[in-house]
């Protein structure tokens, strides 16, 4: 049991303990004060070229199969609610939504896979840097988007034919390369 000292004016209480500072590298503590080091800087790495393929292909296709959901869950309302044959209510939300999971997974399907295979002939050309051989004749327009696209389309429409497969190259090359001029 501890005895209740009474209160006195002129005790300061304890000691403070010694703090010696000796022992306390300041470099390994605060590098960032502005102590000089005797070792290089740690520097991050940096790459130039942006991202990576992979980090690049798995944003664009999550985004592409979303917006394809999604502009294919639309259509499919539409054509649900055009094409119910009757007009009882469980018979259209039965229509709308058959429509919708039809069209949307189609679309978003479609749109992945296309921005699968635009994303590797992205990083296709870009590894066999093709602009070094098209500089000359565009100039300082990058043409791996521009390829990737031709390739794209030519891929995705290539069991339809050489013509259908041709012109689907070329709306794929109009659609990108317009939006570089």
């Amino acid at each position: 049991m501890s005895v209740e000292k009474p209160y006195d004016d002129t005790d300061s209480g304890a000691p403070l303990p010694s703090f010696d500072a000796s022992s306390i590298k300041l470099t390994t503590v605060a590098p960032a004060l502005g102590v000089p080091t005797q070792q290089q800087p740690d520097y991050l790495d940096y790459d130039t070229k942006g991202r990576g393929v992979v980090v690049t292909m798995f944003a664009n296709t999550g985004v592409s199969y979303l917006l394809g959901i999604v502009a294919g869950g639309a259509y499919g309302l539409r054509e649900g609610l055009l094409h119910t044959p009757s007009s009882r209510f469980k018979v259209k939300l039965n229509s709308v939504l058959n429509h919708c999971g039809r069209h949307g997974s189609r679309a978003g399907n479609i749109m992945g896979v296309a921005s699968i295979m635009y994303s590797l002939y992205e990083g296709l050309a870009d590894h066999y840097d093709i602009e070094q051989y098209t500089r000359p004749v565009v100039g300082e327009v990058p043409t791996s988007p521009v390829f990737a696209a031709l390739m794209t389309g030519v891929t995705l429409k290539a069991t339809a034919g050489p013509r259908v497969a041709a012109l689907a190259g070329t709306i794929g090359l109009g659609a990108v390369g317009g939006s570089y001029a």
